[in-house]
């Protein structure tokens, strides 16, 4: 099977040449059609030794996915492509591994929460391009201390990834790829300056980017599904109380929040129809939840008052232990009496 000759943007670097650090390999690279990702899957949840932080690399003709897991548990998706990078939907990403089992490989890593943390960092923020001159890494990292830096630094070389925090200009901490421990960290990255064995010079790109202390955990289907059961639900009781206005208004409340709740077009959607292929945390549900509840219900309250903790009691009584947990009722000034 011919490796694709893709290349991530702005850059020479093959996507299928890229290697991220990792404490441990879990599998090697493998292609996929000799995998099962249902059961690679499975097996973080029902195995005490699949409960490990680690990141999956899937290879695909036109791009590189990252899955991203915390014990063992699959947490959020990213991609890397001719076009960009970008941060993807877990289903989307097991999508896109499935549709190309027989071209795609995959590889299974150990790393460290922090660096899953950063590696997600790198495509979901925007990033800023470095020039890097393999002649004069002393001038490079300079540049670092002179202008106070602070963030992480993302040093490819010949497609091998570093990462590097800086903090005010000096050096923080790191993960790096390939480095021994008998290595000090200022050789290393000396080396990754040093023209290879035939003489010729490494292939170098590097990208800055915000630092991130941990990694955000995606929502579930299974929760999005209950919150959207839940908007529905709201609207269903409310045109028992107004009937022929309960979606009227709830559209007009859905339109006047969007912009500060992206997730609303995700719970407004339509029922029967399928979840929009959107990336979102579960809190940012709940606060679209509460925001689009409290100014619906406000208006309901206007024309028929003492109405709204009736239909919350009615229409969120299946779910009231993950509304309770995410701090929803709490947020309105209506009390729910069970």
């Amino acid at each position: 099977m011919r490796a694709s000759t893709a290349r991530l943007m702005n850059s020479p670097v093959r996507l299928a040449d890229l290697v991220f650090p990792q404490v441990s390999r879990l599998i090697h690279r493998t292609r996929l059609a000799f995998i099962h990702l249902d059961g690679l899957l499975a097996f973080g949840k029902r195995d005490r030794d699949g409960r490990i932080d680690g990141y999956i690399t899937a290879y695909l003709p036109d791009e590189c996915v990252l899955l991203f897991f915390r014990k063992g548990e699959a947490m959020n998706a990213a991609s890397l492509h001719t076009g960009g990078r970008q941060v993807i939907t877990i289903t989307e990403a097991l999508k896109r591994m499935r549709a190309e089992v027989e071209r795609g490989e995959l590889a299974y890593a150990a790393a460290p929460m922090e660096q899953l943390a950063w590696m997600y960092q790198s495509c979901a923020a925007p990033v800023e391009m470095k020039t890097v001159d393999a002649s004069n890494p002393g001038t490079f990292f300079a540049t670092f201390a002179r202008d106070k830096t602070s963030g992480i630094l993302e040093l490819t070389s010949n497609a091998h990834v570093s990462y590097v925090r800086f903090d005010s200009g000096r050096y923080h901490s790191g993960y790096f790829c390939d480095k021994t421990d008998v290595t000090a960290i200022p050789k290393f990255l000396e080396s990754q300056f040093l023209a290879g064995p035939d003489g010729q010079p490494p292939v170098l790109t590097a990208a800055v980017f915000p630092y991130v202390a941990d990694l955000p955990q995606q929502a579930p289907n299974a929760l999005i599904n209950t919150y959207r059961e839940l908007y529905w639900r709201i609207v269903d009781e409310i045109e028992k109380e107004l009937p022929g206005e309960a979606k009227r208004r709830a559209q007009k409340v859905s339109a006047g929040v969007v912009d500060a709740h992206k997730a609303i077009t995700i719970l407004s959607a339509p029922r029967g129809n399928e979840i929009p292929d959107s990336v979102v945390q579960p809190e940012e549900l709940a606060s679209a939840l509460t925001d689009w509840s409290l100014q619906l219900l406000e208006g309901v309250e206007v024309l028929m008052p003492g109405t709204a903790p009736k239909i919350l009691r009615e229409a969120t009584r299946e779910h009231r232990y993950v509304l309770q947990s995410a701090g929803y009722y709490g947020r309105l000034p209506w009390p729910v009496t069970w």
